[in-house]
């Protein structure tokens, strides 16, 4: 657990959590050991209930279970991105199968434990997730590229030759990432696990480089010859700008 000499957060700038799980004891245990580290917490039990509670409250974090009466974790899931709520989620659950796992981060789940589990280390995860959201509302960089090309990454927009064009979410993340850690080499698997959040990267998956042509295309001067982000050969990327 936290310790006890650190003092809660005062409940009026306490961020609120929903915890979503069927299993009452285990959710009232994660009930107090959030709110000992001064979270705001609710808790339900099933999934409709759960949906209408996060429509109705708005947390900025959820603990979510897989195996829910009545709707399903990953229908949630994909429920609230359909919405486009802006809500981190923490996939807590018995099955974690590589299967279940890589559709809830395309889901856009933000990190998963599995059962059981240490209640200090999911504090310690959720606290992660509100420094993450503390560090992506700063102002991203106004990018001047060659040729006249210029990102905006709070837009999501690439201007060149006269044209707007959009950035998906993902290509966005991708380029912060790339331009943040421009020191160095950027692997597949770093990727795969700060931006795609997989909690592996040993995945059968092309979805990186597909995701790196199409963003070449935008922001490159001449995309058949990279000169942005370049491919360091069988190690990974690297932002040369």
């Amino acid at each position: 657990m936290t310790n006890p000499a650190t003092p809660p957060r005062p409940v009026s700038q306490a961020h609120r959590v929903l915890v979503v799980e069927d299993e009452e004891a285990l959710a009232f245990g994660v009930k107090d050991a959030l709110e000992h580290a001064g979270f705001q917490v609710q808790v339900v039990h099933d999934g409709p209930t759960a949906l209408d509670q996060i429509r109705t409250d708005q947390p900025e974090l959820i603990v979510l279970d897989l195996m829910l009466p009545g709707m399903g974790g990953l229908e949630i899931l994909g429920t609230l991105r359909k919405e486009r709520r802006d809500v981190r989620v923490v996939i807590l659950t018995a099955l974690a199968s590589e299967s279940d796992l890589i559709q809830g981060f395309e889901l856009g789940a933000d990190d998963y434990m599995k059962k059981p589990f240490s209640p200090r280390e999911l504090v310690a995860r959720v606290e992660a997730q509100f420094r993450r959201r503390e560090m992506d509302t700063a102002p991203p960089p106004q990018l001047e590229l060659p040729d006249g090309i210029s990102v905006d990454l709070a837009r999501l927009e690439v201007h060149r030759d006269g044209n707007v064009i959009q950035l998906t979410p993902r290509e966005g993340d991708i380029l912060d990432y790339l331009i943040r850690n421009r020191h160095r080499v950027v692997t597949r698997d770093d990727l795969l696990l700060d931006v795609w959040h997989y909690k592996s990267a040993n995945v059968e998956t092309r979805t990186v480089d597909i995701h790196i042509v199409g963003l070449r295309r935008k922001v490159e001067p001449n995309p058949a010859e990279p000169t942005l982000i370049q491919t360091v050969r069988g190690k990974g990327y690297r932002w040369f700008s």
